[in-house]
């Protein structure tokens, strides 16, 4: 008696479908225990150190949490810079400016910051841009969506979210761009859309902290082009921390001399002093 042997290539794709599923089991499964693990062993705090177990996923103890994040602090409504309490007392502070942008307005509308740029918070901006720490980039963006919340009307929403974005070479380096790190989250929790490729850099800029106020300044001037119609939209520009502001100041000019109606900046530090 002769047994009928089954055609070689269903066999071959069967076997190779039992394999496949396999891996991603293997792959689902490696993923679950590492959630887990994550969940049950205890966490290290990025700004003091300490371990524990209840951090959820935000990269911060509770006590550093209360200590160093949530300061309340009087900002200049167009550039977020740190106002002391005697400059904007009855000055209506809702709406006050520094001297810098009462007398020259900047490109942007209106800046967001989550609190300012100082030890030892700056480990977290450091963490991400040179550590690729990315639960730091979503905290981030979390966060700054309740400030929009509180802070912009909902009869001027942004209609886009975009981050700035980093020379090519520089992208290649680090192997991604922390502001739509931040941009991405920003965006999920605004519902609104969120593009990487709204703005692109035209130039290869030096790196700002290397430079002072003015050769920023220059250094980035022309240094952005506009690749999407943006003409009549209010664009959510997005970015890790500001210094001088020439780099968002640079993007947003770019975007309004496209047509954008509106440029509200977005980041998570601000430095209280250049």
């Amino acid at each position: 008696m002769t047994h009928a042997r089954r055609p070689f290539a269903p066999v071959v794709r069967e076997r190779i479908g039992l394999l496949a599923n396999a891996r991603v089991g293997r792959a689902r499964a490696v993923q679950l225990v590492a959630r887990l693990t994550a969940l049950a062993l205890p966490r290290q705090c990025a700004l003091c150190g300490m371990s524990c177990v209840n951090m959820s996923q935000w990269p911060i103890c509770h006590a550093c949490d209360s200590t160093y994040w949530n300061e309340p602090r009087l900002r200049c409504t167009s550039c977020a810079l740190p106002l002391s309490a005697s400059r904007s007392r009855g000055r209506g502070v809702t709406r006050y400016r520094c001297g810098v942008c009462a007398s020259t307005p900047p490109s942007f509308d209106r800046v967001l910051a989550l609190a300012d740029y100082r030890a030892p918070l700056e480990r977290l901006a450091l963490g991400l841009k040179f550590h690729a720490r990315l639960a730091v980039a979503r905290e981030f963006g979390q966060r700054l969506a309740r400030l929009a919340l509180d802070h912009l009307e909902h009869t001027d929403w942004p209609d886009v979210v975009a981050p700035v974005p980093l020379a090519g070479k520089r992208l290649a380096e680090r192997g991604f761009n922390q502001a739509w790190e931040i941009a991405k989250p920003l965006a999920r929790a605004l519902a609104i859309p969120a593009d990487v490729m709204l703005m692109r850099r035209t130039t290869e800029t030096a790196p700002q902290s290397r430079l002072d106020r003015e050769a920023r300044q220059h250094n980035v001037a022309a240094a952005f082009q506009v690749t999407r119609r943006v003409r009549g939209m209010h664009v959510a520009l997005v970015d890790d921390v500001m210094t001088s502001g020439a780099t968002l100041q640079a993007a947003a000019h770019a975007l309004k001399t496209a047509g954008a109606r509106a440029v509200t900046v977005f980041v998570a530090l601000r430095t209280p002093k250049d």
